[in-house]
């Protein structure tokens, strides 16, 4: 996921501290993340008398991608019934991983100003 750049060089160092620490205080609830990506697959079944083997394919399913440095995704099937919880695990994870990519902004922009505690 792509966050967008923050500008930071017009606050002070105390309102780059209390930024920081009111995004902080939003990191609960972890438990409840998936980092991954939805996606939605047809599959075929293999059987030479079905529908899927003219193109009309069986699903659509629900997958959970996740990625695995230097192999492959793991490619995790989501049943119907927790699609909506998984939604919502997945968009914790990226909501989180925004607060942390802003926070490592604030500590850079600390750290360039020999403000880093």
């Amino acid at each position: 996921m792509e966050h967008k750049p923050i500008d930071l060089s017009g606050l002070a160092v105390r309102q780059l501290r209390g930024r920081r620490r009111r995004l902080g205080s939003t990191l609960t609830g972890t438990e409840a993340l998936l980092r991954g990506t939805l996606m939605t697959q047809g599959r075929r079944c293999g059987k030479e008398s079905c529908r899927c083997a003219d193109g009309e394919l069986h699903g659509p399913y629900v997958y959970l991608s996740v990625a695995r440095p230097g192999r492959r995704p793991r490619m995790v099937y989501v049943p119907a019934e927790l699609t909506q919880t998984v939604t919502g695990h997945v968009a914790a994870a990226s909501r989180v991983e925004a607060v942390l990519a802003e926070i490592t902004a604030i500590n850079t922009e600390l750290l360039a100003r020999r403000a880093l505690d």
